[in-house]
């Protein structure tokens, strides 16, 4: 592991906006947090909105500054990359802006029911191999129900036409609520700063002339969500983690 990296880690664990948890130690002890985010950390009763995969941490950190009424919390296990956003809210003393380094699958154990008002998930991985892997599949809404609030609303920007069209899909045979769909964002009339924020990896995709897709919708706390089962042309380029067709 090279020095810079140690050195990050090294920041990392002193970083206050940043908690980290080994699995043993959340099974054992649980996270003291869970439910209580607002009342222990944030000391006050914004709502929570977080951002998963949040890599270099740039829209948890655009959008705390944006909107200082609400509550922002990006969440990696990649905590190198996480080091940047948190030396930001370090540096600028962000009162509404917090890291949390776990794995996604176990997102649960960190909020209660109830606790988060939205989801943010920009550019992941498509998986376009493994359903199951994909952070807008029925297995992860499922999950992120168990802490949002009812119809809490989940974002989702991607560069990968198989991914937004997989999820569009997903929401329309669920019928679940649209505010925004779209297949190239920044072509139509959407001025938003929300959405004028860009990752470090959507300007990559931009400068290579890749469009940008946007949906949000809202999530309904009850019943059975099912997987579309249509064939969907895989992307057709290479990109960080991502395999060509």
């Amino acid at each position: 592991m090279g020095k810079n990296k140690l050195r990050k880690f090294a920041d990392m664990e002193t970083f206050k906006c940043v908690f980290q948890y080994p699995f043993a130690v959340l099974k054992e002890e649980g996270f003291p947090l869970r439910g209580k985010w607002n009342e222990s950390y944030f000391h006050n009763s914004n709502p929570i909105v977080l951002e998963l995969g949040c890599g270099k941490g740039e829209y948890a950190v655009g959008l705390g500054k944006r909107f200082p009424d609400k509550n922002y919390i990006g969440v990696d296990i990649k905590g190198a990359r996480m080091w940047t956003g948190a030396k930001q809210v370090e540096e600028e003393k962000l009162t509404n802006v917090a890291f949390l380094r776990t794995s996604i699958e176990l997102i649960e154990h960190f909020f209660g029911p109830g606790e988060v008002s939205e989801i943010w998930i920009t550019f992941p991985d498509p998986q376009m191999k493994n359903a199951n892997k994909r952070l807008t599949s029925t297995r992860f809404l499922n999950n992120y129900r168990k802490i949002l609030t009812d119809r809490g609303m989940v974002h989702l920007k991607t560069d990968s036409p198989f991914l937004f069209t997989y999820t569009s899909e997903l929401v329309k045979l669920n019928s679940l609520s649209v505010d925004v769909c779209t297949n190239d964002l920044y072509a139509g009339q959407l001025n938003s700063d929300i959405l004028e924020i860009k990752t470090h990896y959507e300007r990559q995709w931009l400068d290579r002339g890749k469009t940008i897709k946007y949906i949000c919708f809202h999530l309904p706390a009850q019943g059975e969500l099912h997987e579309p089962e249509i064939e969907i042309e895989k992307d057709d380029y290479r990109s960080y983690r991502r395999e060509a067709r």
